[in-house]
């Protein structure tokens, strides 16, 4: 999609883009280093910990997900977010689109947290840092993914040979995920959470679609609505149930 039709057609991937960008560039400003980020700094500008974040400092969640470490992590995500956001968002409207990347975020820091908690209790690991837009793009590919997976299924359109957009989401997605496991230092239990978030609201979004479509009832309109409603009170429990855990 040009540059002059993304703004009209797809808003919310150009303003996450710039505050992406602008979030970094205040980080520059500031003085924190392009490419090494400090430790101090990245908690200071709203990182993922866990004893920040399950304590009292749940705002992480979703800030984290705004930051970046390093100028390569940038312009990585943002490419990603280039790619996948503009057809996500007109497949799935503006709102949900961003509720999916936030939600998918939140979903991907919840399973870091969890991930990083049990490490501790069992392995005498050490509490990390996490940052980076990675889960919630993650969640965007996977719903995207979704779409073209089950759409002859839940959404009753004809298959007509094979499909190029599920093969190439496939191969991305799959990239990806094996990327995290080869490489050290990568979150990618973030990535895991915010592709199985993302793979839940897509299909919430899904039937809503379909039986929408054949019965006007506010009820079926409102189903999509009602699932991130219920992803969102989960992720609340998990959030409580492990800050009771940690006894924060």
């Amino acid at each position: 999609m040009p540059i002059s039709t993304l703004f009209s057609r797809a808003p919310v991937t150009v303003l996450l883009l710039l505050s992406f960008v602008g979030l970094f560039v205040f980080q520059i400003a500031s003085g924190v280093d392009i490419n090494e980020p400090s430790l101090e700094s990245l908690l200071k500008w709203g990182a993922n910990a866990l004893p920040y974040s399950i304590g009292y400092e749940p705002w992480r969640l979703v800030s984290s997900g705004f930051l970046h470490i390093g100028l390569m992590h940038l312009l990585f995500n943002c490419f990603a977010m280039y790619y996948f956001g503009q057809v996500a968002e007109v497949t799935f409207g503006s709102v949900k689109f961003l509720l999916l990347f936030l939600l998918s975020v939140v979903g991907g820091n919840l399973l870091n947290n969890y991930v990083t908690w049990w490490q501790i209790f069992h392995n005498d690991g050490a509490p990390g840092i996490s940052a980076g837009a990675s889960g919630g793009i993650m969640g965007i590919g996977m719903a995207l993914l979704m779409v073209e997976l089950l759409k002859k299924t839940l959404l009753n359109f004809p298959a007509k040979g094979g499909n190029p957009q599920l093969k190439s989401l496939a191969i991305i997605m799959g990239i990806n995920l094996m990327y995290g496991f080869a490489v050290p230092g990568i979150d990618n239990a973030g990535h895991i959470g915010g592709a199985l978030t993302g793979a839940v609201l897509a299909v919430g979004i899904m039937l809503g679609y379909r039986y929408s479509t054949h019965n006007n009832k506010l009820s079926f309109k409102a189903l999509p609505w009602l699932i991130f409603a219920i992803i969102a009170l989960i992720f609340y429990k998990l959030w409580l149930d492990l800050h009771l855990q940690i006894g924060l």
